[in-house]
């Protein structure tokens, strides 16, 4: 094979990416640009958990215009995720056997629901939890007045914390049918996993509760991905035995 028919397939890979890549581009600018006119209140939204017990405040001349901009940029993302996951999918998978195709869907649709719960957890759950205990806390003559950008990083560091968290499930059930590890395995370890998702949430979270609140649902999740591990490999070797 000469040197120009080895780089043929190379090409129409690169093109290939570039198309994809213009597409998950596309998708989330459109997403974007549908949200935008009401990127105030969408930023209204997110702030209810706070401004139920205090109010928000701009320091940069430009963030009241800028922030909820840029919160409502975030958010296209987020909602384009199965898009752009569709793309990577669609990207990958002729280089996949059937049976490798038959995992990495469910597994991409899944982890997409699963960090949707996450982000879910934190705004409904987390969030007026954690700023009523501030609120509460907060010495009489302090008035709470937050930034509206710290504020906006604060909630996406809440977001992706408890996203990544939630996909504690997915986990498991990649390294079980991997053959990594093995579902008795994992829950032999059961206690080192409880121990560490104290630790993750005490790195993560500011105080007590939310650190509870992310380390409890986080040790659950690992209990039901084990759960699930063990379904699926007593499916997969009840098929096995069928077919031999």
């Amino acid at each position: 094979m000469s040197d120009a028919d080895r780089e043929q397939p190379f090409i129409s890979h690169l093109i290939e990416l570039r198309t994809r890549l213009l597409r998950i581009v596309v998708g989330v600018l459109l997403v974007f640009g549908v949200l935008s006119p009401f990127s105030n209140p969408i930023y209204t939204a997110l702030a209810v958990p706070l401004t139920r017990h205090s109010k928000l405040i701009a320091i940069d001349v430009v963030s009241p215009f800028l922030t909820p901009l840029k919160f409502t940029l975030i958010l296209a993302v987020f909602i384009t995720v199965p898009w752009i996951f569709y793309q990577i999918w669609a990207f990958v998978a002729p280089g996949l056997y059937q049976r490798e195709k038959r995992m990495v869907l469910p597994i991409l649709t899944s982890s997409t629901l699963l960090f949707y719960c996450g982000m879910a957890f934190a705004y409904f759950v987390i969030m007026p939890v954690f700023f009523d205990f501030i609120a509460r806390t907060t010495p009489e003559d302090v008035a709470v007045m937050t930034d509206i950008n710290r504020y906006l990083d604060f909630v996406m560091m809440l977001f992706f914390a408890f996203g990544v968290a939630f996909e504690v499930p997915v986990a498991t059930v990649i390294l079980s049918l991997a053959g990594i590890l093995s579902p008795d395995a994992m829950a032999a370890k059961r206690s080192y996993v409880i121990v560490g998702a104290f630790v993750v949430g005490m790195l993560l979270m500011p105080d007590v509760i939310s650190q509870t609140m992310l380390a409890v649902p986080m040790w659950l999740l690992f209990e039901a991905g084990v759960f699930v591990s063990r379904l699926l490999l007593r499916r997969r070797g009840e098929t096995q035995a069928a077919g031999g």
